[in-house]
């Protein structure tokens, strides 16, 4: 099964999700880093994928050629939680 990552909508697909693919729910586009497999938040360029380019919006769309829809329900920020912990340390130091 295949997941919105931003509104946890079920998706089905004849095809490989373009670049200009949109979720039907929330209308998030769906090839980007948060809905790939590799996705891994605090590796280097935040991608297991060692050959990938950096992407500097993961939530946008981009044109990653080693891109696979990521199968589960949980977003990639919920496993790690290394968002979370960057907002809060940041938070310390302003003003």
């Amino acid at each position: 099964m295949y997941y919105c990552h931003a509104c946890q909508t079920e998706l089905h697909f004849k095809h490989k999700p373009s670049r200009k693919d949109e979720c039907p729910n929330c209308g998030m586009q769906l090839h980007c880093c948060l809905n790939c497999r590799f996705y891994a938040s605090g590796m280097h360029n935040d991608c297991q994928e060692t050959q990938a380019d950096w992407v500097a919006d993961k939530d946008r769309a981009n044109f990653c050629d080693y891109f696979v829809f990521r199968e589960s329900k949980s977003t990639p920020k919920e496993k790690t939680g290394g968002n979370n912990a960057r907002l809060q340390f940041e938070s310390l130091f302003k003003k």
